[in-house]
């Protein structure tokens, strides 16, 4: 169709830059929600060349949902956006399918048009109930008021940077069509920091990196990974309710960019047996009133107390919150030993095997880093899970406990079972949340073999929660 006659908002990326930066500096600073709502109202009121506005939330499982409103019916009904929670996995049941979606006006974003589509802007949901109460099963909402509660009682800020890798894969939908081929193709042959500028990978990588920057994500560095194909791209730390959504917008622009090269970027934790896994690294710090409590110089390998404590309550709690960390049956497939797997529940400062790593660090960037997180879980849930860990877990009574000789489970059914039968685990989500969430990875699992074995099977992958939908679901 003819777009001669439209006149959607595109804004150059550099201009985009500035104003996301703009948002997320109100963010940082905790501007109150109604003066942020009240601009942004204003905004999109007098911004005609806007043409709907996408609001985006996260399922139980990690799987980012949107959904676009006219923007004309979103200044009217902005306090009242209903939707079907009944057909989101994990959700509501069917007899009480209506929940509300709030807007997290802090959390607003300008998209490249050239990528997104012209005339959009983005904005994060917050899930409520008929009764206006928090949705329990929105861990989104669960971080947040988590977050917020020790900023009010300690003045923490709890801050986190992710390293988030994943593979480009030849063709489109290949994960989705993985059922029909049975197999992978690279989309680059190049290793680790190789690939040629003119490379597929190198020209995904460098797209994918533009649209973060024009996003406002301070970009750090990006390059090929180890394995064959895979690539990591690397920002600046930040607020943990924002760094979750950092984690679910990467993952969005590296999927949308592979797409209209004609390519599928994936995020399975082990989309090929033989070469490098993908993790999501999760470096974590607590701050007050703008000093980093992980650093201590005269501290072990120069952390704090503070953060030691939190440290070995990871720790202790290791298996209990591993199915939060690794939440599909191919996760367990990278937790395999002979390639730098953090597979080991211990912590160390060098030792990439550990589930808990102490990276070199001054006093700005002082923190530790969990090593054993895969792309494909719930961001929300991991910095819930890491975080009240750390805080509000207990600490075990075993001895040279950072030094021990324990390890993670090699298979999801091991992690299901001691998920299960934490008490810690009720503690952090609550009876409900817990059983729902792990009625869905046993669902899952139950239609993959028992036995990871030494090739992906198709069933992982048709059955895994970032890929599955209705139809491949009833291929079973």
């Amino acid at each position: 169709m003819s777009t001669e006659l439209r006149n959607f908002l595109e804004i150059p990326y550099d201009e985009l830059e500035d104003l996301n930066l703009a948002v997320k500096e109100q963010r940082n600073k905790r501007v109150p929600m109604d003066i942020v709502a009240e601009e942004r109202l204003k905004y999109l009121a007098g911004e005609k060349r806007i043409k709907a506005v996408t609001v985006l939330f996260t399922d139980l499982e990690g799987r980012l949902h949107m959904l676009d409103y006219d923007k004309k019916f979103l200044l009217k009904n902005w306090d009242n956006l209903t939707f079907d929670g009944s057909s989101v996995r994990g959700f509501t049941i069917q007899a009480e399918s209506d929940l509300r979606l709030g807007l997290d006006w802090h959390a607003f974003y300008w998209a490249p048009a050239d990528v997104f589509g012209p005339g959009k802007v983005l904005v994060f949901g917050e899930i409520i109930e008929k009764d206006g109460t928090a949705y329990s099963a929105d861990l989104r909402g669960r971080l947040k008021e988590f977050a917020n509660k020790y900023y009010a009682s300690h003045g923490y800020v709890f801050n986190a940077a992710n390293e988030i890798e994943g593979f480009l894969l030849k063709g489109l939908d290949a994960e989705r069509e993985y059922y029909k081929t049975g197999k992978f193709e690279f989309a680059s042959s190049g290793g680790y920091y190789h690939s040629l500028p003119s490379d597929a990978l190198r020209q995904f990588i460098d797209n994918s990196a533009e649209v973060q920057r024009a996003m406002g994500f301070q970009n750090e560095k990006d390059h090929p990974e180890v394995a064959p194909s895979q690539f990591e791209m690397n920002y600046s730390y930040g607020e943990v309710v924002s760094g979750a959504d950092q984690i679910q917008l990467y993952k969005l622009i590296c999927r949308q960019v592979a797409a209209r090269m004609g390519y599928t970027a994936s995020f399975l934790p082990k989309p090929v047996v033989g070469v490098n896994g993908s993790g999501m690294h999760t470096n974590m710090s607590v701050a007050q009133n703008g000093k980093n409590l992980f650093w201590d110089p005269q501290g072990e390998l120069k952390l704090s107390n503070f953060a030691w404590n939190m440290v070995d309550r990871i720790l202790s709690h290791g298996n209990d919150i591993c199915l939060m960390l690794n939440a599909s049956v191919n996760a367990y497939r990278r937790l395999d030993p002979h390639f730098e797997a953090p597979n080991q529940i211990k912590a160390s400062g060098s030792d990439r095997g550990s589930m808990v790593r102490v990276p070199i660090g001054a006093e700005k960037s002082s923190r530790f880093e969990v090593r054993s997180v895969g792309p494909d879980s719930n961001p929300y849930m991991v910095m819930l899970a890491v975080f009240k860990t750390g805080l509000e877990g207990s600490i075990a009574d075993i001895p040279n406990l950072r030094q021990a000789d324990r390890f993670l489970p090699d298979n999801i059914y091991t992690a299901i079972e001691n998920f299960r039968n934490a008490s810690w685990i009720t503690e952090l989500l609550g009876e409900d949340i817990k059983e729902r969430y792990a009625s869905l990875k046993q669902a899952s699992a139950d239609r993959c073999p028992r036995l990871l074995g030494s090739i992906v099977k198709q069933q992982e992958v048709q059955f895994h929660h970032e890929v599955t939908n209705q139809l491949l679901w009833n291929l079973f």
